[in-house]
C-alpha cells in the first residue's frame, strides 16, 4: 500500500517538476538578459529575443497614462554601446507562470547607472518557447523615482 501511495504521489508531482524545470529555464533567460546588459554585450542579448519582440514602458506624466514602445534592436544596440558595468538592474523576487510554450514573469527592480540609482519599477515579461528555448517576446515596465 505504501508503495502504491508513493507511486501515485510521484505521478501527481510530475507536472509540477516539469513546470519547475520550465520556470528555471525562464528565469535563466531573463537572468541572461541582465548579464548581457551588465556586460554591455549585445551578442549575449540578440538570441534571447523573438524576431518580433517588443519593449514597452508605461508612462504616467501628469496623471496621463500612455505606453511608449522602443524597438528591441535599438535597445540591444544601446546596451552594446554602454560601458561594461554601467547598466545594473537589480531584480526583486519574482513570480513565473508557465502554460505549455507560454510563460510570464513579474518582478520589481531597481536600476543603477554608473553606480547611481536612477529609477525603480516593475518588469512584466512574456516569453515563448521556440525550438526548445525560451525567448523573450515582450517586456513592459514601469519607471518611477525610488522611495
Amino acid at each position: 500500500m505504501k508503495t502504491a501511495l508513493l507511486f501515485i504521489s510521484l505521478l501527481s508531482a510530475a507536472p509540477a517538476l516539469a513546470q519547475s524545470g520550465d520556470e528555471t529555464a525562464v528565469r535563466a533567460t531573463i537572468g541572461q538578459m541582465f548579464v548581457g546588459m551588465n556586460k554591455a554585450d549585445s551578442l549575449v542579448l540578440k538570441p534571447l529575443f523573438t524576431p518580433v519582440a517588443r519593449l514597452q514602458t508605461v508612462v504616467n506624466k501628469d496623471n496621463s497614462v500612455s505606453v511608449k514602445e522602443d524597438p528591441i534592436a535599438g535597445f540591444i544596440t544601446s546596451v552594446g554601446k554602454a560601458k561594461p558595468g554601467s547598466l545594473d538592474e537589480r531584480l526583486g523576487s519574482y513570480v513565473v507562470h508557465v502554460d505549455g510554450d507560454l510563460a510570464t514573469a513579474f518582478t520589481p527592480y531597481q536600476f543603477y547607472y554608473n553606480g547611481q540609482q536612477r529609477h525603480c519599477g516593475a518588469n512584466a515579461f512574456t516569453l515563448v518557447r521556440m525550438d526548445g528555448s525560451w525567448k523573450i517576446q515582450n517586456i513592459i515596465d514601469t519607471r518611477r523615482k525610488c522611495e
